[in-house]
């Protein structure tokens, strides 16, 4: 079978920059669509990219630091202390090293995380089914209809980058290095929970199948032997490395919302409050589901309600695909803990597109489809869903979304 990245890229370059070099093409047409759309209705690309809904409250965090409120006349409570804090201390970073503002920092950052990103899935996806597959999980990623959110200053590129290297480090047995990204994970956004699952699963399974086995199974395992290797006794610094690095896993996420606790005074729990305030939680789906019924009480309404039912569906079904075809334990934790909370939460339903987005491990079965068609029907597919992709995201960028 040809390999795809070999085609569509010049030769003598590696897997890597061939990954990198399509995905920044997906997303260099996304942001040519939006210049263009933009511009055709008096409006500024730049301004959309780093003046909308969370990239305010990001650079206003970067600016003035925590403490700004805005009080609704329903009484809620929007407090910026909902929005950790890697992201603005970057902008800050930026801002005063370098003469960019603090939204055109974001955007930089958001750039940046995005290629890092795309390079930490294909590192994944390669480790896992090799690198044709790394390479169409790279452009299904850059391809998805929310794709532009990835190149605004949000926060959704940087927290994919540090889970994807993350899930990468756990893989391979860097116990340290994923401890200390899942640790940059849990201060980037509240679904840092996912990786520190991830992290916390695959060690107590290494903990518990090293005790299983026998001494005499096997030779010493090397220092970065994979984690997930079976019946090889580690030594006592290996054990040391693997029990450090879940101990610097969830220390980001908790820090920040003890931090908030004692800021607000309301204890461990104060973050809730916060998130409270804004209407959000954790319900299991259940507003979500009441949002969808809603949907049905019109005609035209009714479509899309059908098409949130499909699209859920399909998010199901490509889980469902990755249990049974077994993928890694810190794959499917991770997948499975950002899936959850992005369909579960109890409100801003217009925002589950992007919440969703970091979950790229559900990308892997589309991966290998893709990756077993011959080139040319590969790159047909995957060019008319990169036009459409760059179409929808200027449409929607210059109208509702994202929230």
């Amino acid at each position: 079978m040809t390999d795809l990245a070999t085609r569509v890229a010049p030769a003598g370059l590696t897997g890597t920059a061939r990954a990198l070099l399509g995905y920044a093409a997906v997303r260099a047409l996304g942001l040519l669509a939006l210049a263009l759309w933009s511009a055709a209705r008096d409006k500024s690309a730049y301004t959309l990219l780093t003046a909308r809904w969370d990239s305010l409250w990001y650079t206003r965090v970067a600016e003035l630091g925590y403490g700004y409120e805005v009080r609704l006349p329903n009484g809620d409570i929007h407090s910026n202390l909902a929005f950790f804090p890697l992201l603005p201390w970057l902008e800050r970073l930026l801002h005063a090293t370098t003469p960019l503002s603090y939204a055109g920092a974001g955007l930089l950052v958001a750039v940046l995380a995005s290629l890092a990103a795309a390079w930490g899935i294909y590192a994944v996806a390669d480790h896992v089914y090799g690198p044709r597959a790394g390479f169409c999980a790279v452009l299904l990623w850059a391809v998805l209809p929310v794709g532009i959110v990835q190149s605004m200053a949000y926060s959704e590129s940087l927290f994919t980058a540090l889970a994807a290297w993350s899930l990468y480090a756990v893989l391979t047995g860097r116990w340290l290095t994923s401890g200390t990204l899942a640790l940059l994970a849990g201060l980037t956004r509240p679904v840092g929970l996912a990786v520190v699952a991830a992290v916390w699963a695959v060690g107590i399974a290494s903990f518990v199948r090293h005790r299983s086995a026998a001494p005499d199974e096997g030779a010493r395992s090397p220092e970065h032997a994979p984690s997930l290797a079976p019946g090889t006794p580690e030594s006592g610094a290996s054990a040391w490395r693997r029990a450090l690095g879940m101990l610097l896993a969830p220390l980001g996420a908790a820090g920040y919302v003890l931090w908030v606790g004692h800021r607000t005074g309301k204890g461990p729990l104060g973050y809730l409050d916060v998130q409270a305030g804004w209407r959000n939680g954790f319900d299991g789906g259940w507003a979500f589901a009441r949002f969808v019924a809603a949907k049905f009480t019109s005609f035209p309404s009714a479509l899309a309600g059908v098409g949130l039912i499909v699209g859920v569906g399909l998010v199901v079904w490509l889980y469902v695909v990755c249990v049974r075809r077994r993928q890694p334990l810190p794959l499917l934790v991770y997948a499975g803990v950002v899936t959850a909370l992005a369909l579960c939460a109890s409100s801003y339903f217009g925002s589950k597109p992007r919440l969703l987005m970091p979950a790229f491990p559900l990308l892997l079965p589309l991966a290998l489809a893709l990756a077993r068609l011959r080139t040319t029907r590969s790159a047909l597919v995957l060019g008319a869903v990169a036009a459409g992709s760059a179409v929808y995201g200027a449409f929607w960028l210059n109208g509702s979304g994202p929230p």
